[in-house]
């Protein structure tokens, strides 16, 4: 059994009492005081997150923008230093190798991060489409996945306390905001801890207000540890991978290896708004423009059981259409039982004609079937 990676944070989950399993080829908090505690921390008032397991990329040089429009979807040359933007890297074929977020941190400088267990396919990828470019003399990629870490600090109270933990000032040319709480949603900017330059951007994956922070592995521990002393007050926990997944799977966010496979298009996930097929060339273009224009025969839906107090979905359930013995539709992506509205709730890739929202099909669970209808997504809705 191949050796499990840990994060510059390990020890300060194993002193906060987190219980760890393997993820992605690294060991990871799963819990600390349990997942419908955290997940409640980060929808009330703020959950911190060791995110360092993602890898960090730098894509630099006078041609880099051109290089990275020819292999992800979203349109780069809408950003400008400071914006970050969703996108994916697909394959001729159009199935995507990974999903990821790329920040334009300079005039030819992007930050892509990418996903803990695609870490290595996608810079082997992204290296044999570079040595096919025309200007590849005018790329460089940069692997800084073992010398960056990163944490995310999630939830509607982090704007609050943020601006104590990075008190600035902040006389790096790159600080392109005095304080961290001014950045807009998608912006990047870089901020000092410590007189260490770290990269900052108010992004997140949990459908709430939040920074993720990505910074030289040695000043992560402290910074994790400043975000535990200031936070504390505000209602701040440490959270793990499972409240990750319950946060993600109620608004809907795809994840790789669920819901995006090298199998499955962006199309087919949903994920049209991040595909931009007026570009003229990018990988999986003409596969998407044909699902486009044609259609596509299976479609990423959301579904809520009907009733309570059904034992919990889980990834790779049987989803049958309701009435006489059912049809088969395919199976489930992710699942789980949503605290935020008490009930079951996952994503499935069905027949398009059973992924509208409103239509009602069955999940086998335990060799029973249960009813669920298909809804809008995202599942949980901010209150008012």
């Amino acid at each position: 059994m191949a050796t499990l990676k840990r994060t510059p944070l390990y020890d300060a989950h194993v002193r906060h009492g987190a219980r760890l399993v393997e993820f992605g080829g690294w060991e990871m908090p799963i819990q600390y005081t349990g997942i419908l505690d955290e997940h409640q921390a980060v929808r009330t008032a703020a959950g911190l997150f060791d995110i360092s397991h993602m890898g960090e990329v730098f894509v630099s040089g006078p041609a880099a923008e051109e290089f990275l429009n020819g292999v992800l979807t979203n349109d780069l040359q809408k950003l400008v230093p400071g914006q970050g933007q969703y996108t994916l890297m697909c394959k001729e074929g159009g199935g995507v190798i990974d999903d990821l977020f790329a920040y334009c941190v300079g005039a030819v400088d992007f930050l892509l991060i990418i996903n803990a267990s695609r870490a290595e396919v996608d810079l082997a990828w992204l290296t044999a489409r570079l040595l096919e470019f025309p200007r590849c003399g005018e790329v460089q990629i940069t692997d800084a996945c073992d010398r960056m870490s990163a944490v995310a600090v999630q939830g509607p109270k982090v704007a609050a306390f943020i601006d104590r933990i990075f008190p600035g000032p902040f006389e790096d040319p790159a600080s392109l905001v005095a304080k961290p709480s001014d950045l807009k949603r998608n912006r990047l900017s870089v901020f000092s801890f410590g007189g260490t330059p770290v990269w900052f951007a108010r992004t997140g994956y949990t459908g709430e207000d939040g920074f993720e922070i990505v910074a030289p592995n040695a000043v992560v521990g402290a910074i994790w540890d400043r975000c535990i002393e200031v936070g504390r007050a505000y209602g701040l926990k440490p959270c793990g991978l499972g409240a990750r997944d319950t946060l993600r799977t109620e608004m809907c966010f795809p994840l790789y290896g669920h819901e995006l496979t090298e199998d499955l298009t962006p199309i087919e996930a949903g994920l049209d708004v991040f595909v931009a097929l007026y570009k003229p060339v990018f990988n999986g273009r003409e596969v998407m423009l044909a699902q486009k224009r044609d259609g596509v025969r299976r479609r990423l839906a959301a579904f809520r059981m009907k009733d309570k107090g059904v034992p919990p979905v889980r990834p790779h359930y049987a989803v049958w259409a309701q009435g006489g013995d059912g049809t088969s539709l395919g199976e489930t992506t992710s699942g789980t039982l949503s605290p935020s509205l008490g009930v079951g709730i996952g994503l499935a890739y069905l027949p398009v004609d059973f992924a509208e929202p409103g239509m009602e099909v069955s999940i086998e669970i335990r060799g029973r079937r249960y009813p669920a209808e298909v809804l809008k997504k995202p599942l949980y809705k901010k209150p008012a």
